[in-house]
């Protein structure tokens, strides 16, 4: 198997190859492939491919990696249980079936 069928982002499965046509496209920035191959969209939100996507990035465009972070990311940065959302200031839930 050639290089430009590994899987870069696993959660979304994008290729090198999809990366890689993304920036030959014009795509110059995290955001921009994200919008084009759904690279970083999948369930770990661009936490495994994400350095993958920027040493792409920096080879093709001949810069350093720091040229392409941060990229946006959405909240909450890692996953959270669903009790500390529920849960009030004085640490009282809002579960009706308590009451």
């Amino acid at each position: 198997m050639s290089e430009e069928h590994d899987i870069v982002c696993r959660c979304e499965e994008v290729t090198r190859e999809e990366i890689m046509e993304a920036i030959r496209l014009g795509d110059d920035s995290l955001d921009a492939i994200k919008k084009r191959t759904r690279a970083g969209m999948g369930f770990c939100q661009g936490r495994t491919c994400r350095r993958l996507i920027v040493q792409i990035l920096s080879a093709y465009h001949h810069m350093p990696p720091d040229h392409f972070l941060p990229g946006s990311i959405r909240m909450p940065i890692a996953p959270i249980a669903l009790r500390l959302l529920a849960s009030t200031v004085d640490g009282d839930t809002d579960d009706p079936s308590k009451t």
